[in-house]
């Protein structure tokens, strides 16, 4: 048993949060030899690059299953439930939906004393409660890494989905929370981060997209995804693809974590982030945008924020609703989705393009 006072969860593993997900590349291999399933009420599923599957109930209800779990990204057991917690209810919101039932997901090495077990598992029920869902049990397995998460099932309107696909070329793009988390939590593991930094990433990585979906609510928002392990540049590339657009995207315009700018420069840069961009790098154009937002641009984010796509009068009242809600320093306009030079997707097409400067509109 290591001794209670010698306990750092994020030395018990290699990668910390989302950026310790199988990389992109590997995952889409795996995923082209599994068989598909043909029923119509299946409305999303394994064929999309969405945040969880949907099966419609009957015609007004719809159900939304999701599962999301990974290693710590921070020592304090009860953050670390937090935030695995609200990761993984972060897919429901990407999807239009309200969680309702969730259930833990727990890996646990029996060298660590189980009272950090249970502050774990506080924390994860505490964001469920505020999600306004139910806990109602869940898995646990021994295993040298400790791992934690959940299984969430929640429930949409079919007629309000929101997909990552059907963005629309003159559309505007609505980031809701700042990035560098991966980034920022490298540093933390390294003991390199700042009081400022490491406070504003878990403050960052805690809170949950409900507000923002609320809001989201009110509008007809034509994609929406969450941003999480493949980074701001895998799920815009996603969003792209799925909506056959091509998204500008600029660099003056992203919103940034307290010094993940000075961390990336130093080279504290999480592996997920390099496996992003092997992924992804071709079929994204980053131009002459400097290696340190290059790194930002790609680097896995922990229960980041929702990448909404709108159109222009619809995104400015959403940045108004923001900022009526209080939110106005967690979100940002960041670009626009345009129509594609070609329709066709050939190898070593630009779905993305990191511009430099400020998005004016």
């Amino acid at each position: 048993m290591i001794p209670d006072e010698q306990v750092r969860l994020t030395q018990l593993s290699n990668a910390a949060g989302c950026a310790a997900k199988i990389g992109p590349g590997t995952l889409a291999g795996i995923l082209e030899g599994l068989p598909r399933f043909d029923d119509p009420a299946l409305l999303v599923g394994i064929e999309t690059s969405d945040d969880g599957a949907i099966y419609q109930i009957n015609e007004d209800t719809a159900l939304i299953q999701t599962l999301d779990f990974f290693p710590p990204m921070t020592d304090d057991p009860y953050v670390f439930g937090q935030v695995a917690a609200a990761n993984a209810l972060s897919d429901i919101y990407a999807m239009g939906g309200e969680p309702k039932v969730a259930l833990n997901i727990v890996a646990w090495p029996n060298c660590v004393n189980p009272k950090f077990l249970a502050e774990i598992l506080r924390g994860g029920a505490d964001k469920v409660k505020e999600a306004g869902a139910v806990l109602a049990g869940g898995h646990s397995i021994q295993d040298d890494v400790p791992k934690y998460g959940l299984s969430v099932t929640g429930i949409v309107h079919p007629k309000r989905i929101f997909k990552n696909s059907g963005a629309r070329a003159g559309d505007e793009l609505i980031l809701t929370k700042p990035l560098g988390t991966g980034i920022i939590n490298t540093a933390v593991k390294a003991e390199l981060a700042s009081e400022e930094a490491s406070c504003q990433v878990i403050q960052v990585m805690t809170s949950l997209n409900r507000r923002a979906k609320q809001i989201l609510d009110r509008y007809e928002i034509h994609a929406c995804t969450d941003v999480t392990g493949f980074g701001l540049a895998g799920h815009s590339l996603e969003m792209a693809k799925g909506s056959r657009v091509c998204l500008e995207i600029y660099g003056g315009s992203l919103p940034l974590q307290p010094e993940a700018r000075a961390y990336a420069r130093m080279g504290l840069v999480p592996e997920g982030a390099y496996r992003n961009r092997d992924y992804a790098g071709a079929q994204i154009e980053t131009g002459n945008a400097p290696v340190w937002l290059q790194d930002i641009f790609f680097d896995p984010q922990t229960s980041g924020g929702l990448l909404i796509s709108a159109d222009k009068e619809t995104a400015e009242q959403i940045l108004k609703d923001f900022k009526q809600e209080g939110l106005e320093t967690d979100w940002a306009r960041i670009g626009r989705a345009v129509e594609c030079p070609s329709a066709e997707d050939v190898p070593g097409k630009k779905w993305v393009i990191l511009k430099e400067g400020e998005y004016r509109g």
